[in-house]
């Protein structure tokens, strides 16, 4: 038996007994988790003068899910559009030092053959094994090319495409089906088409960087669309008459919607709006994050823009270009400015971006965030290693 309070990295602990464990939906209180092989093999209630030999014990400590990013770009000081495997892999192991395990790797619009090449890649990281000491990737969030001009941020407005079922099949041939989100413009010409599309495909579609009024957001959800991407940005603004892209995401409650939570792309106003509208089970937590994540102030990548970051905010030709937030800043920063409790911010960057895309929650991988008595997260297990 160990009787340890902090967390030694690099060990690989035989199980670990806690205060309390945050699962999808319930706290346990004491809980005992059995590993093996980086699995749980099973959770019991914590009985101290029998922990088993190689355990860890972490007297005052919440153990949550580890966090899963639907929207990330880059990190490290790298981004997945590069395509290269050092590219790719360092930003797994970026965000797993801030608590995200999960990922989907999210990709920026750019030329089509630029595209395609990043989408073959990331398909083939996604087919390896995860790096070590990196977050997994699940999938590939495209976002772009199938967006607004008038709400298209930093995304290059000459390499913007008309949506098509045609293109839409190729990028997915390319990435050999890993495409499982797609941000769009519900709007344009043929959206609605290729929504359905997708969907039937089992593609998840996020309303987003949209210029819709309230009947046209409204026409995307019936073709299938399921959440909005960046709740606030890069969307129509909601008004009396014409309640717009946001007015329809706010208010529809089957809807997802992410929000980057770092009170520079949203106030405090407008995450606890969102919060309230949303909800414990549709509000989605996201960072946006670009090469940047991680890294000091400087000149960075995202696709093939150079953005510039100064005092953590990310500019690209006068517009937000992504952010450097880490998803254990963004848990952090949604408790202070809703005064929602640790076990719904954990959900909203674990369990809810899973409900989204109706991939099933994995109670045996044993990967998980480990915070202490005050709340603030002080490390990372990944898959049965402390980091």
């Amino acid at each position: 038996m160990t009787d340890e309070t902090k967390l030694a990295s690099g060990t690989h602990p035989k199980a670990i007994a806690a205060k309390t464990l945050i699962t999808p939906h319930s706290v346990v209180h004491e809980p005992l988790l059995i590993l093996e092989d980086g699995k749980v093999q099973q959770v019991t209630s914590l009985e101290r003068d029998v922990l088993p030999e190689g355990a860890l014990y972490l007297p005052e400590a919440t153990l949550s899910a580890g966090f899963f990013d639907v929207h990330v770009h880059g990190a490290g000081g790298r981004d997945v559009m590069e395509g290269t495997p050092e590219a790719i892999d360092t930003v797994a192991r970026t965000l797993a030092r801030y608590g995200t395990t999960q990922f989907l790797a999210t990709t920026v619009t750019a030329g089509i053959d630029h595209t395609l090449h990043a989408l073959e890649s990331i398909a083939n990281a996604i087919e390896s094994a995860a790096p070590e000491h990196g977050a997994e990737i699940l999938g590939i969030h495209l976002e772009g090319p199938f967006l607004s001009h008038e709400k298209r941020g930093v995304h290059n407005p000459e390499l913007l495409e008309k949506p098509s079922v045609a293109l839409f099949d190729r990028f997915q041939e390319a990435a050999r089906g890993h495409i499982k989100l797609m941000t769009v413009a519900p709007e344009l010409q043929d959206a609605l088409e290729m929504i359905a599309h997708a969907s039937e495909k089992g593609v998840r579609i996020s309303m987003g960087h949209s210029d819709a009024v309230a009947r046209q957001a409204r026409a995307g959800i019936a073709a299938g669309a399921v959440s909005a991407t960046h709740t606030f940005n890069a969307m129509r603004g909601l008004t009396q008459r014409e309640p717009g892209m946001l007015g329809v995401v706010l208010d529809a409650k089957e809807l997802y919607a992410e929000l980057i939570c770092d009170g520079i792309h949203t106030t405090p106003e407008a995450v606890r709006l969102w919060f309230r509208m949303k909800g414990e089970e549709r509000a989605m937590l996201i960072t946006d994050g670009m090469a940047a994540t991680g890294m000091p102030d400087g000149e960075y990548l995202l696709g093939d823009m150079n953005v510039q970051v100064k005092d953590g905010v990310a500019m690209y030709a006068g517009v937000l270009a992504g952010s450097v937030l880490t998803m254990d800043r963004a848990v952090a920063n949604v408790q202070t400015f809703t005064g929602c409790g640790l076990d719904t911010a954990v959900r909203l960057a674990s369990r809810n971006p899973k409900n989204m895309l109706s991939l099933p929650f994995d109670e045996a991988e044993a990967s998980f965030n480990v915070f202490n008595a005050a709340g603030s997260r002080v490390g990372t297990i990944l898959r049965g290693e402390v980091l």
